[in-house]
């Protein structure tokens, strides 16, 4: 009962101060989800300092409630603490981040809903962010998660499909100092008329 008092508490601050911008309903700059959306980068310069459990719970929590085709949640998600366990999945993880693993429920044709568990993981990037932890989504070092997917604790049935890396972050750095360049939106769009 008073977890579902807490969160209807949140859910009521969270509007209030969306509709205090006056932009409840905006696609502009000034709505806290696309401010979060347009700032949100990628970093490398993680610290020593650890992610808390109440944090994790939480990414893992707006994971869950992720869209998925037919509401499926062909998901399963791997909380790895372990620095050991992590550096042979990452070599350069920083004592105190996280790795979560989505795997994702093989069919019987074989095939993984790698797009739904793309957006559960988008999902938990958001939530780290807005946060102020830093996260990366990681595709290629997968192969290093299939590897020891029993030993991981993943599910039979079940295959890694993505990775989210979450620690804490230098304050000092910022997206525009410490982020790739973007490509422009000239570059990427067209609009048909």
């Amino acid at each position: 009962m008073k977890r579902i008092m807490k969160t209807r508490s949140l859910m009521l601050v969270l509007a209030l101060l969306v509709l205090a911008t006056g932009n409840a309903l905006s696609q502009t700059a000034g709505n806290p989800v696309t401010d979060l959306l347009l700032s949100a980068w990628s970093p490398r310069n993680y610290t020593e300092v650890p992610v808390t459990d109440q944090q994790i719970d939480m990414i893992v929590q707006c994971g869950i409630k992720a869209p998925s085709s037919r509401n499926g949640q062909p998901w399963y998600f791997t909380v790895l603490k372990n620095e050991a366990v992590m550096k042979e999945i990452i070599s350069n993880i920083t004592p105190g981040n996280v790795i979560i693993i989505i795997s994702g429920k093989v069919s019987q044709s074989g095939t993984t809903p790698d797009f739904d568990c793309g957006l559960a993981t988008q999902n938990m990037f958001v939530a780290a962010t807005s946060m102020d932890l830093g996260a990366r989504i990681y595709g290629g070092p997968i192969a290093a998660a299939r590897e020891r997917q029993e030993a991981l604790g993943i599910p039979e049935g079940y295959t890694p499909v993505m990775m989210l890396r979450v620690g804490n972050i230098e304050k000092s750095t910022d997206a525009v100092s410490g982020a790739s360049p973007r490509k422009s939106k000239e570059e990427l769009v067209n609009y048909v008329r």
